[in-house]
């Protein structure tokens, strides 16, 4: 049978199965259900591909270039209304006095952020010690290899930044440079920006009345059209997994997967343990965890596949305001801090976890206090600026690496297994942006506590 004709089929699966999902949602069938089923249902194709086809083949190959028409496709609208989205929430929450005190209320957020990257990161070494992990060996892999060849010869592309510079460059010195999503620090500087704005706005009421109300109603204006489209990206979220899911798993090579199988089980009892202390530390400050872990349940499972805490931003952001009850100020502000600070997988538990392999191969000791402590107070300062997409964790890495004196051409070693562990990294990711959110606005007395207990409803 050609390949042309095997593809053609394939497609047609898909299509099907999309039918389906769609069928299901006109039987009212809840947004969380129809998500769920669309993962497992990914994962199941994808993984039937993998063992018909083989990883590599060119069936595979063509078939996901046109699934990516839907998966990548969602992504990228995904990510066309994150600027949008961030800069009319910030300005509008600040504009309308929604939240009563913007410096607690993000010195509030970039505490829980750093806060729980300091604890992954201690997570991460310390989970790497009590599974042995050691990078003795791993470079006889041909794809780490080529990975350590390629960031040996190309350093100055991917030379880590001082920390220092990255905390001044959330400052644009172009607005409407970052507003198009240029660089790493793009989300922060737009975050920056629209609250210079608005606080400007605050501060011609008395002297200009006429002007800071017109401006106040064009932004609630646009803030009403930009919700509206988010509603419509949204809408898309089973299709989109189904596609991502089919994506990841039938392009996965499992033969290097079980040749690192410890690295990832590790990295994935590191990232649960955090995820429980995330659990744990919602209940110290009087909020069910179970009811989080409910509600949050699609925004996770979304991060997970898609590998993207940017484009997962606006299903973070409905998922604080619409189900946990957040004020739009500090959900705004939490997920947008959320996807370059504090990154509690790709920053914090990665970079550590790769450290204490390394140390004992050139003769440290990575439990020595004086190591532990600096690796924690590094990881945590490098987590300023850390893109929020897929392969963040490899410049966290670097910046860590870097500051620590360290080779960083080792940080390639464990290429060949990044995407399976990136879509754990980034769920956890997420959740931290969410639990700075909420602690934040209960700490400020602005969580709607009424609505994070109730009900979840059900989506037609």
């Amino acid at each position: 049978m050609s390949t042309t004709l095997l593809v053609v089929i394939n497609i047609v699966i898909m299509a099907v199965i999309i039918y389906g999902l769609m069928t299901m949602k006109k039987m009212n069938f809840s947004f969380t259900t129809r998500v769920l089923l669309a993962l497992a249902v990914g994962i199941v194709f994808g993984a039937i591909l993998q063992l018909i086809y083989g990883d590599s083949s060119e069936v595979v190959s063509k078939s996901n270039s046109w699934f990516a028409v839907v998966g990548t496709g969602y992504v990228r609208l995904l990510r066309m209304i994150v600027i949008p989205l961030i800069f009319i929430s910030i300005t509008g929450a600040i504009v309308n006095q929604k939240s009563k005190n913007l410096g607690k209320m993000a010195i509030l957020i970039l505490a829980v952020l750093l806060i729980t990257t300091a604890i992954s990161a201690f997570i991460g070494a310390g989970t790497a010690k009590i599974f042995n992990l050691s990078a003795e060996g791993l470079q006889s892999g041909e794809s780490e290899q080529k990975a350590s060849e390629r960031l040996e010869t190309n350093l100055e592309s991917f030379q880590a930044k001082p920390i220092q510079e990255q905390i001044v460059e959330i400052i644009p010195t172009n607005p409407f440079y970052s507003m198009t999503g240029q660089g790493s620090s793009a989300t922060l500087s737009v975050v920056v920006f629209a609250a210079f704005l608005a606080i400007a706005t605050l501060g011609i009421r008395h002297s200009k009345p006429e002007s800071a109300e017109l401006f106040s109603n064009i932004i609630k204006a646009l803030h009403d059209v930009i919700m509206r489209m988010v509603t419509m990206v949204l809408r898309l979220t089973p299709y989109g997994v189904l596609a991502l899911m089919t994506r990841i798993v039938s392009s996965s090579n499992f033969s290097e997967i079980l040749r690192l199988v410890q690295f990832v089980i590790a990295s994935y009892v590191a990232l649960i343990i955090m995820f429980v202390i995330h659990l744990i530390i919602l209940s110290i400050f009087g909020l069910n965890p179970l009811i989080y872990l409910k509600k949050s349940a699609t925004t996770l499972m979304f991060a997970f596949s898609s590998r993207s805490s940017a484009g997962t931003l606006p299903l973070n952001v409905e998922t604080q305001i619409d189900k946990l009850g957040v004020s739009d100020g500090h959900a705004n502000l939490s997920a947008s801090l959320g996807t370059s600070i504090g990154q509690n997988g790709c920053a914090g538990i990665y970079p550590a976890m790769l450290a204490v392999m390394i140390a004992p191969t050139l003769g440290i000791n990575p439990m020595a206090p004086a190591f532990l402590i600096k690796l924690i107070i590094i990881t945590t300062l490098a987590s300023f600026g850390i893109a929020g997409v897929g392969g963040g964790a490899t410049f966290a890495a670097l910046t860590v690496f870097s500051a620590m004196g360290l080779p960083v051409g080792l940080v390639g070693l464990l290429i060949a297994i990044e995407p399976l562990i990136d879509m754990g990294r980034t769920a956890l990711n997420v959740s931290g942006s969410m639990l700075s959110g909420l602690l934040s606005s209960k700490f400020m007395n602005e969580l709607d506590l009424e609505k994070y207990n109730s009900e979840i409803k059900v989506d037609a």
